[in-house]
């Protein structure tokens, strides 16, 4: 344990003296791109960039993609990938020495490389989160295009009022379309994209009232008022089965944890109990069989509560 810690402490070293000692390769200077920045930021600040910096250098050069830069914009994350691996690396780290004091150096080597892993799964739950707030205020976003379409503005100015006025994640998706129009983008294709990037099927009804009118005319803002109306009932229909569902998928969280904690107490209360099982080629046969059964029931179960609508 305690050569494991050293080996720790001694990478650490070598991390630091790679982000300082290597030479920075030549670049714009910084008051040349940000004219109006005051200072230079503390002595940790510029450590910190040097160290992103190389980071950042390796992973083009190598064409390494773990984080890329699509994923953690879904996510919301508005860093680099060479950012949030060095907070992967820590998380890492800390993992680790977690792991050494609780239980070993094979627990901490556990932690060590479960830490990215861990960051796919964060980036995942970010994006899957921000995906459902966009969901959750197309209904306002709709009411602000149509009130907008009413005044007599068009529906760039329409879609930039959306952006100035709506919440995150919403007001950025919005503003992004704006951009890449304003650089000469179509705007059906921005739209289109914006649809895919938030997986969201209302949008792609949105997306397509907007080209057909565009393309046949009429009153736009009646169209996505209809529209806003289908979307409000179908997110009310989905509400209610996802309701109705809750039953069985507490049921089923409460049946695959049923094994755990009954094997759990037993270990607790008489540990000499479980022994055999873990011990005895026959017992072994039995946890591969529990596993495999438990396998099929889960993904049974999972299959008739999932309700696509």
């Amino acid at each position: 344990m305690l050569l494991f810690g050293m080996a720790l402490m001694l990478l650490a070293i070598l991390l630091f003296g790679v982000a300082v000692i290597l030479p920075k390769a030549h670049e714009v200077p910084v008051d040349r791109r940000r004219p109006y920045e005051v200072g230079t930021g503390s002595q940790l600040t510029r450590f910190t960039g040097s160290a992103t910096d190389q980071l950042h250098g390796i992973l083009t050069r190598r064409n390494i993609r773990m984080f890329n830069r699509e994923e953690l914009e879904n996510a919301g994350l508005r860093m680099r990938q060479a950012e949030f691996f060095i907070l992967v690396i820590a998380g890492a780290f800390v993992g680790a020495l977690i792991g050494l004091i609780v239980g070993g150096p094979w627990l901490a080597v556990l932690f060590f490389l479960a830490a990215p892993l861990v960051g796919k799964l964060v980036v995942r739950f970010l994006a899957g989160k921000r995906r459902t707030k966009f969901d959750d205020q197309l209904g306002d976003t709709l009411q602000l295009l149509a009130g907008s379409l009413r005044a007599g503005h068009s529906i760039l100015r329409a879609i930039d009022a959306a952006a100035a006025e709506s919440a995150v994640p919403t007001s950025e998706e919005m503003r992004r379309v704006i951009t890449e129009t304003s650089l000469g983008r179509d705007l059906q294709n921005s739209l289109n994209d914006t649809a895919e990037r938030m997986r969201s099927e209302d949008f792609v009804w949105i997306a397509q009232a907007i080209q057909i009118n565009r393309e046949v005319g009429g009153n736009l803002a009646e169209v996505l008022d209809q529209v806003n109306e289908t979307i409000r009932e179908r997110s009310e229909i989905k509400g209610h089965i996802k309701s109705l569902a809750a039953e069985g998928k507490f049921s089923g969280y409460i049946l695959m944890a049923l094994p755990f904690g009954i094997v759990t107490m037993l270990m607790v209360v008489n540990p000499g109990y479980m022994e055999p099982m873990f011990t005895h080629p026959l017992g072994w046969g039995m946890i591969a069989a529990s596993a495999i059964l438990m396998t099929i029931g889960g993904l049974w179960m999972r299959k008739i509560i999932d309700l696509k609508f």
